[in-house]
């Protein structure tokens, strides 16, 4: 009997998609990339026209060789990694990798991940597709070029350690541009004027002045204010003109990677990366009837708003059946794509119009169901019919002076009933730029706030109360993550596979930080983007770096060979690079110069950075070796921050300590400094195990074989350390004694930490036997409704310990609620 294989990117997708395949099928996981550049030299030779060193990625071994095992015994090799560039890219390697020669090695691609599209996918194979490799390897390249090339520039100017990257530099500069613009605002002063005025017995309502004879009204001071608020007090009110119109209210498109990413942050106050989490999660397959996962959307990752007529067909005949033909438009409602979108690639929408949210309630984690629901709503209501309003606006005059209102109500609900219909409206509520107020109101289920009285042309009105405000025009805001993908999009900076990377990483570097959800550029991010604009003026400028994505799409598209691309990228590049190293200013000895002069000799000082962060130095440095820390106001300037001066005294010295925050913390140093180096760190106390355990059950050192004791590491994670520590560090796993969630597997759950560079340290739970690990912690409570031995808590995002959180059984997916770490009590 004949056997294909069947190779996909994702353990999960894996799993979804044995459940549509026969016996005939064998699917394997190539758990992401398998190959990529080396990490210890550039990878890439110049000279021989950009020819690429790829080696397997250290922790792949294992995958590479169960998929080359797997490819011996098949007869035809199906590669079915996501349908885009990076997919494309884990095809090629795999194919590259299991050198599956003679075998019959074709490509297959599912927009969505449900049994009729992936049995249809699997009836018409194609081959690899070179020019979207060669597409993601040109960005690989260039990618690896310039952060290969700016890193070590940034070492010996800056400050060791740094990186760079071709598109974060920029998303940077778009950060501190806004920044700039903000420091640069100078406020206007005007002033707004309204009256309360009222017909006979009905409710007063208010008017605000718009005109003053033919022109509009502009008030920018305090006297001229309450010179026309004298006025309005002393005439009398009149109707002037009435007019209404009836408008359209078109739906949105249905989502694409930016606009999904930025609907989720201001709606369900979801990060970038975590929806793309979710969305995968969604994507890949979720088990909601109990016979196996399913696809619940379409692929995540897509610029296009193009949908697949039977999806069209599916949508109006849900909207026919739930609303009536009303809410159908009498030709499906299709949308425009942006510039440079990929066409093969459908919008975001459910796979299933027939699984509303409401049925998926309870089936879902709570946020697979808000995102779900999100998606949901917005596909379906991007098939209706416009909402139709009815706007009216009454001019009223006193004297010279013109006051209007406009009221808006909705005479149809159109596609908003998508919206209305579907439950929790308020945490639906829409903050897009095309849902202005009124559409929040209406979606909300709020009446008007102004409801005006019959009204007639010359109806003489009295006025209660004329209201005068001062007010100060505002600068542009800072971004939101969202608001900066929106940006980039319009920029053409990035791709739907990039943005909540560029997000991750500009701010895990340091050079943005995010304060109150607004992102600020750092001190470092300052200097270090400064440097590269004036150092390498294309690399960081907007436009070069949008033209180079065009050229990238050309690549893929095969009107453009890769190394053309490349070269006509790199040969400016280093003439630039060269020159850079040897004119630049070196900001390691001076710093970033300011306006503060040093204490002890009055040089000016400047911004260098250490371990700890940014700082203030001498710029006399080292004749004067004096320093402050520093923080930066609302408007940026900085403000040097005083050390404080504690009565403690120092223990070797007798001086008064002084209170500093350093790289570990905060701590106590000797005022006596350099003469006395004492100091005293202010670090709470280490974190004691979170489980109990016997001395009975502690191992052995493998080292010096002495008993072993529960630690918890900085991070939160437990692991067993050497009871003759610090003389032996022998350390071993914490193994937890849960048992392994895969069928048959007999392992236990080990206690780990990621081991990427880079990578934040969040404690997971991974068996020590086969694949399966977890980001929920395993609790010893039974699951009252399976009575699995254990159930799994689920700590929300940036939760100090104690924090309410999510407690459900891994086995039947049964929620608990817990108040308290590793208790667990049925929720009511």
């Amino acid at each position: 009997m004949s056997q294909t294989l069947l190779i996909v990117e994702s353990p999960a997708k894996a799993k979804t998609l044995k459940k549509y395949l026969g016996t005939g099928y064998d699917v394997k996981a190539s758990v992401g990339h398998v190959r990529d550049l080396p990490t210890s030299d550039l990878g890439v030779d110049v000279a021989k026209d950009f020819a690429v060193k790829y080696v397997t990625i250290p922790g792949k071994e294992k995958v590479l060789k169960e998929l080359k095992d797997a490819a011996k015994k098949a007869d035809v090799i199906l590669l079915a990694p996501d349908p885009d560039r990076e997919g494309e890219a884990i095809a090629w390697h795999v194919a590259q990798a299991i050198g599956a020669k003679g075998k019959t090695v074709q490509r297959v691609m599912f927009n969505e991940i449900t049994k009729r599209a992936v049995l249809e996918a699997l009836k018409h194979p194609m081959k690899l597709d070179e020019n979207r490799f060669n597409s993601q390897q040109a960005r690989r390249i260039l990618d690896r070029l310039v952060g290969y090339n700016l890193s070590p520039f940034l070492w010996k100017k800056v400050k060791y350690g740094l990186s760079a990257g071709r598109v974060q530099s920029v998303a940077v500069r778009v950060v501190l541009e806004r920044e700039e613009k903000i420091r640069a605002f100078t406020p206007r002063e005007y002033w707004v004027i309204d009256a309360d005025v009222q017909k006979g017995e009905t409710a007063p309502f208010a008017v605000k002045l718009v005109r003053i004879g033919d022109k509009k009204a502009e008030i920018d001071n305090a006297k001229d204010a309450e010179a026309v608020r004298a006025a309005l007090v002393a005439g009398k009110f009149r109707v002037l003109d009435i007019q209404t119109k009836t408008t359209q209210r078109k739906p949105s498109p249905p989502f694409i990677t930016s606009t999904l990413q930025q609907a989720a942050s201001g709606q369900l106050r979801m990060s970038p990366k975590q929806t793309m989490a979710v969305a995968q999660q969604l994507y890949e397959g979720v088990d909601v009837t109990g016979e196996g996962p399913e696809g619940l959307i379409t692929y995540m990752r897509t610029d296009a708003v193009r949908i697949a007529p039977e999806a069209q067909a599916a949508a109006a005949e849900y909207i026919r059946e739930t609303w009536g033909e009303r809410y159908l438009p009498e030709k499906p409602n299709f949308y425009k794509s942006g510039k440079g979108a990929q066409e093969a690639h459908e919008a975001i929408r459910p796979t299933r119009i027939d699984l509303p949210p409401e049925k998926l309630e309870g089936h879902l984690k709570p946020e697979q169901f808000r995102l779900y629901r999100l998606i949901w709503r917005r596909f379906i209501a991007s098939q209706m019919v416009p909402a139709e309003l009815s706007q009216k606006t009454v001019e009223v005059e006193n004297g010279t002076y013109v006051l209007a209102v406009t009221t808006t109500e909705e005479t149809f609900a159109g596609y908003m009933r998508a919206w209305r219909d579907g439950g929790d409206i308020e945490a639906d509520r829409r903050t897009e730029e095309e849902d202005d107020q009124f559409h929040r109101r209406a979606t909300d289920g709020a009446a008007p706030r102004v409801v005006l009285p019959t009204l007639a042309i010359g109806d003489e009105l009295a006025g209660r109360e004329v209201r005068t405000e001062q007010r100060f025009t505002q600068p542009p805001p800072r971004f939101s993550e969202a608001a900066l993908i929106r940006e980039l999009e319009e920029l053409g900076i990035g791709r739907p596979s990039t943005y909540a990377s560029i997000m991750t990483t500009i701010q895990d570097k340091g050079y943005v930080e995010k304060i109150s959800g607004a992102l600020h550029p750092t001190p470092l991010g300052e200097v270090v983007t400064r440097l590269l604009i004036d150092a390498f003026p294309v690399v960081l400028d907007v436009g070069f770096t949008a033209s180079m994505e065009e050229h990238l799409d050309e690549v893929e598209e095969g009107r453009m060979a890769y190394t053309a691309l490349l070269h006509e990228f790199y040969n400016p590049f280093e003439k630039t690079l060269h020159n850079a190293q040897e004119h630049l200013k070196d900001f390691k000895l001076k710093g970033q110069a300011t306006d503060i002069a040093c204490e002890k000799c009055g040089h000016p000082m400047g911004i260098k950075f250490g371990r700890g962060g940014a700082y203030l130095a001498c710029s006399n440095y080292p004749t004067c070796k004096s320093s402050k820390n520093f923080k930066k106001d609302e408007n940026g300037k900085i403000v040097v921050v005083e050390d404080e001066t504690t009565e403690v005294a120092c223990e070797k010295c007798g001086s008064p300590m002084i209170k500093r925050e350093g790289r570990w913390g905060p701590y106590l140093a000797c005022s006596g400094y350099p003469d006395c180096k004492n100091i005293v760190s202010l670090k709470a106390p280490k974190a004691k195990p979170r489980y109990e355990v016997h001395d009975a059950h502690a191992p052995a050192c493998g080292e010096c074989q002495s008993k072993m004791v529960l630690r918890v590491s900085r991070y939160g994670s437990h692991f067993w350390s050497c009871s003759k520590y610090p003389k032996c560090k022998g350390t071993a796993p914490y193994d937890t004694g849960f048992s392994c969630m895969t069928p048959d597997c007999k392992g236990t759950l080990v206690e780990r930490l990621p081991r990427k560079r880079g990578a934040k340290k969040t404690p997971f739970w991974a068996c020590n036997t086969c694949d399966f690990l977890t980001g929920d912690r395993p609790v010893p409570t039974p699951c009252p409704k399976c009575a699995h031995a254990w159930v799994a808590e689920r700590i929300p995002t940036g939760a100090p310990e104690g924090s309410p959180h999510e407690t459900r059984c891994p086995k039947c997916g049964h929620v608990l609620v817990s108040a308290d770490p590793g208790a667990a009590q049925i929720a009511s």
